[in-house]
This record gives C-alpha cells, structure tokens and sequence, in this order.
C-alpha cells in the first residue's frame, strides 16, 4: 500500500467518525484500502458494490435517468448517509455516506467518456466531486486507483481532516467540486431570512422559488413507515408526487435547535424532497405553499376541524377554513385505527357544510393508518 494512503487511512481510524460507503462502476480500492489498515472497524460500518444496474435502483429506491452523473452519486450518498445513521454505536458518533459511481476500462471498448463521480454526505453538509478520466491514457486498475484516491480524498474533507493522499491526474485532467451547505440553509431558516428551506433527494437545495403541490407535514420524530405508507397512496390517488414538511417553529413549544432539524432532514436523504419552514400551524403553510394539497392522517384533520385548537372558538376556525380555501389548499386525509383496532375512516370527520371540498379522503383500500412517531418514541422508551 503506498505510504501516502496508509497513512491518511491511519488517521482516518483514529478520528472520531464513521462512514457507510457504496460504489457502483468503480472504488472498490478505497475498501481494500480502508479495510487493510488495523483499526477498519473503528472508520467503516459498512460497504456495499450494486455493480447491477438492478441492485444500484433497488439501493436509491428508483431508477435515475442516467446511471453515472452527480446527481446519482448524491441519491447513493443519501442513502449511505441513512444507513450510517442507523448503524452507528450512538448518537454522538459523526458519520458520512460516502458514495460513487463510474464508468471506466472495460473489456470491451466504450463509446462515451470514462468518468466518476464521487459524493460524500454528513449531517450538515455534502461535497461531491466529478472528473473525467484521458481515455486510453491507463488501464482498468490504473483508472481504478485514481477513482479510488478520489473517495479517499472526499471523505477525508468530510471527516474535516487535512491530509490528502496524491490523486495521480495526468496533464488536462481536473476535479470539479460542488458543496452544499445544509447547515447554512437551516441557519438561514431559524433566522428567518428565508421563507423556507427546500432540500431535494439529491440534496441541491432551494430557498424560496418553486413549490410543492403535494405537501405532507410531521415532525418526523423519527420518521417511519406509516409516512412512507401515506405518501405512497397519496401520490397514487393524486397523481403527484409528494414532498415532506418539517415546521421548526411549534405553536406551544420553543423551537427546534438547528442540531435537531439537520438531524430529522437527514433522515429524508437521498429518498425524499423536504421543505423546512416557520410555518407551524396550517394557515401560515397555506400562506406559504398556496394551492397544495397536504396529506394528513385523521388525528390531524380532526384538529383542523376542532374549535378547541381555535381558542374554542367556532367563528376563528370557520375563518381559517375560509382563508386556507381561498388559498386553494386541500386536505388529503387518511382514515385511523385506535389501539383498540377501532377504525375512523375519513369520510366520518365532522366537516362544516360549505367546506366539504377542502377535504379528500384516502379510501382505506389504498392506506390505513396504525402506526405514530409518538407510539414508536414510547415503545423504543420502553426497551
């Protein structure tokens, strides 16, 4: 192993920080490379290569438009980045989704350029790297390294360590960088100097622009697969598809810390579109994503509909009712079971006359709706 990679490695294992790594096409040497320094465990979660086009969809959860492109490599980094969430020893421990993807010597002669493109995702921010390789100037192992030298180098910025190993371009060949600072869009957020914060699967982000048309909120504390579940039908009935929404401010709560919003957003990377706002009760979203549809369950739409969360007065929620349909928001709702398995479809909410149009309901052939964050909190609490 070169001195250079050996040593960065070493230290890489000596500083606080983990990464799931994924790489398609290339990068397989950065693993060895990993793994072949004593104390791996203490830097690598885990390593995963769908080298099939099958496997690298099945992984991300769809199938990009092209296979090897920046974009892809962030939805592989998201993905990683979840799964580095989920096997880390604690809470404390930072980690990294590391992720490539490339195209280089093959057995055959290829047409199109040998290239890679190699992202790296923390919590707070990603940084992704895209060179093109001189055709026919090296052999597969010799692209190989290079590629593999790149995810080093990549991860060790995320790490937030100084050294670099060499990375062996040829004359002509150059590295384009890109960064995205999720720290700094939820900063600008809690400071109110956006109206909103839209972080894409892909983690580009968005401040202000381009909306959502199909919107469902929470608090994603955690998310779980009962949201998944009621995205999924929603989007079926719909006909679009859905974006998340996360309120750092709460009417009766201080709000979120940035540390807890960046840690909720990490858990949509690489899989969903997630809007941050100010906007904690539904007239303030409507205000802000006029003409969405938000997706609901039935706990929430019969707040919606309660005097009780209007100063238990019928007057102040006809009123707000009026100005979220003069808006041209909807309410998609799904039904819900209680502990006792007893089902509230949404077709039995107690909607005011004029204002049966503001709500859709989810028939419960397509979703039903039995799961909580609050249940889920309770039983981890439990163990």
């Amino acid at each position: 192993m070169d001195s250079h990679i050996q040593q960065l490695v070493q230290t890489m294992h000596d500083t606080l920080g983990m990464t799931a790594v994924v790489t398609a096409g290339a990068g397989t040497q950065a693993v060895t490379w990993l793994l072949g320094v004593a104390g791996a465990s203490r830097t690598l979660l885990e390593a995963h290569v769908p080298y099939a086009k099958s496997a690298f969809n099945h992984y991300i959860g769809r199938e990009p438009e092209k296979h090897v492109t920046a974009e892809a490599a962030r939805l592989l980094a998201g993905n990683a980045l979840g799964r580095a969430i989920f096997l880390r020893p604690d809470t404390a421990t930072p980690v990294v989704g590391l992720a490539c993807t490339a195209t280089i010597v093959t057995d055959r002669p290829k047409r199109g350029e040998h290239h890679a493109y190699v992202c790296a995702w923390s919590q707070t921010r990603l940084v992704s790297h895209g060179l093109v390789l001189t055709k026919g100037a090296r052999n597969r192992d010799g692209e190989e390294e290079v590629v593999s030298r790149l995810m080093l180098n990549t991860l060790a910025e995320l790490l937030g360590l100084a050294g670099r190993v060499p990375s062996n371009l040829l004359p002509g060949e150059g590295v384009e960088r890109e960064e995205i600072d999720l720290a700094g869009g939820v900063a600008r957020l809690l400071a109110k100097d956006v109206p909103f914060v839209g972080v894409y699967a892909h983690g580009r982000m968005r401040q202000g622009g381009i909306r959502p048309q199909l919107l469902l909120p929470g608090s994603f504390n955690p998310r779980h697969q009962g949201h998944d579940g009621l995205a999924a039908a929603a989007e079926e009935l719909m006909g679009q598809p859905v974006a998340f929404e996360l309120s750092v401010a709460n009417v009766d709560k201080p709000s979120l810390s940035a540390e807890v919003v960046l840690g909720r957003l990490a858990q949509f990377a690489g899989q969903h579109p997630l809007y941050l706002t100010n906007a904690p009760t539904f007239l303030e979203k409507a205000r802000l994503f006029p003409g969405v549809a938000f997706v609901v369950g039935y706990d929430t739409a019969v707040r919606i509909l309660a005097p009780r969360y209007y100063g238990h007065d019928e007057n102040v929620m006809l009123n707000a009712l009026s100005k979220m349909r003069e808006l041209g928001v909807r309410f998609v709702v799904a039904g819900r079971a209680n502990e006792e398995g007893e089902y509230f479809a949404a077709e039995s909410l107690p909607i005011p006359t004029g204002y049966e149009a503001l709500f859709i309901p989810i028939p419960p052939r397509r979703f039903r709706l039995d799961i909580s964050s609050t249940a889920l909190r309770a039983k981890k609490h439990k163990k």
